[in-house]
């Protein structure tokens, strides 16, 4: 009777401690599932049908140790992995700050413009871009001034089941009624040519989020450990990762599913700006289904970008002040002040973008691209440096199998960024 109830209670201790330690993987995948998912993916579905399904797959496959492993040295130390770099040497510190802070603007800038095109959708409502931009930035900045993690972490694991439902709505829908019908002379475009390898290059860099967006979960985890008073053992955190990021590959197949069962083969050109291929797709989509169904895949697409543009809005600024931290002690006793300021500049950098410089938001793009592109083998060596630095436990050290997945994915990277470069830059253009 004594062993049962041992039993039970141990069952129960062990649920209690997945319950308390999730949270961070799935605000990793409301971060991950934006512009890549929504916009790429969806656009591989629309140009390829299902042949780039196993880019997406391998991609994925590739840089999951390089995500695992943030969620690794958090769990098994108890700091964030800007902790590692900061041991590795106060150069990786400061590089990686560096990168976050010219990415930050940029990055914030291209979220809201898109996400600020499906909020005109979904509420139908006469307002112009910078209203709606006005207008979401303020909601964001309410949510996180008036709960803190706790509340981002509520509303992220909500929007998260409603993505989720709605995407999987519209998918079994567009399934239901069939892959749309092949205009006569259409021919399937050639992937491997200079067109077809820049469309890879765009889907493997932002597939599923680009290496540096590593280092945030590491901070959400504390904020969720000090949130529910319980630090996370490894086995908890790493199924609260593998269910994120799981998560994201299914998402990713998902809108590359309604892409190919709606778009391909229709022989319409895919608008080539973000915010104008998301319009152009609801409209596909309920040109082919019937207006019944845009609220679903309006909603979903309103999901998929608020979320990112939500956790955005908290990663980077979270992992700035807590750089500032670290290389400056003492500065513990601004509270959160560094975390504003950094918020305040992203946000005003990104209504100056609308107001002034959105004739050259394709050069702000590449901007992003290179930054964020160029610098993944770098962040990826260094993720995998954290867990040979002082103070990580080696007996938390990953198995064989994943470090021999790091050195493939890392060599990947590095044919990656030498592949980007040739095609964004031989070309002089």
């Amino acid at each position: 009777m004594d062993e049962r109830k041992d039993t039970t209670t141990l069952r129960a201790n062990r649920w209690s401690g997945f319950a308390r330690a999730l949270g961070p993987g799935i605000m990793y995948a409301g971060a991950a599932i934006g512009v890549s998912h929504l916009v790429q993916a969806t656009k591989a579905g629309a140009g390829y049908g299902f042949a780039l399904v196993w880019v997406v797959v391998i991609v994925h496959l590739l840089k999951y140790p390089f995500f695992e492993y943030a969620y690794r040295y958090a769990a098994a130390t108890g700091d964030s992995l800007l902790v590692g770099y900061n041991r590795i040497g106060r150069w990786a510190l400061i590089t990686f700050l560096v990168v976050a802070f010219c990415l930050s603007i940029p990055t914030t800038a291209v979220l809201t413009i898109v996400t600020a095109g499906m909020a005109s959708q979904l509420f139908s409502a006469n307002l112009s871009a910078l209203v709606w931009a006005t207008i979401l930035l303020s909601a964001c900045t309410v949510l996180l001034a008036s709960g803190g993690y706790p509340l981002l972490d509520k509303v992220m694991k909500a929007l998260m089941v409603f993505l989720a439902f709605c995407t999987l709505g519209a998918l079994l829908a567009a399934a239901g009624h069939g892959p749309a019908e092949v205009t006569p002379g259409f021919v399937i475009p050639e992937i491997w040519n200079v067109a077809g390898i820049g469309f890879l290059v765009a889907l493997m860099g932002w597939m599923p989020t680009p290496v540096d967006a590593s280092v945030w979960p590491s901070l959400w985890m504390q904020a969720r450990a000090r949130q529910t008073g319980h630090r996370p053992r490894l086995h908890e955190a790493l199924v609260d990762f593998n269910l994120g990021y799981l998560g994201t590959l299914i998402m990713a197949l998902m809108f590359l599913s309604l892409g190919a069962l709606i778009m391909f083969g229709t022989g319409e050109q895919s608008a080539p700006k973000a915010g104008d291929f998301a319009a152009q797709f609801v409209r596909m989509y309920t040109g082919a289904l019937g207006s019944w169904s845009r609220v679903v895949i309006v909603a979903a697409a309103f999901a998929t970008m608020f979320s990112t543009l939500l956790t955005v809005l908290d990663g980077y600024p979270r992992v700035l002040a807590a750089g500032i931290r670290l290389l400056k002690p003492g500065t513990e006793r601004f509270g959160s002040f560094p975390y504003w300021v950094s918020m305040a500049s992203m946000m005003a950098g990104a209504m100056l973008v609308f107001v002034y410089v959105t004739s050259v938001m394709g050069t702000l793009v590449r901007f992003t691209m290179t930054v964020a592109f160029l610098s993944a083998p770098l962040f990826a060596y260094l993720n995998c440096r954290a867990l040979k630095s002082p103070g990580f436990p080696q007996e938390a050290s990953p198995p064989r199998w994943i470090r021999i997945l790091s050195w493939l994915g890392l060599a990947f990277l590095i044919c990656f960024s030498i592949l980007f470069l040739i095609v964004h830059f031989g070309n002089g253009s």
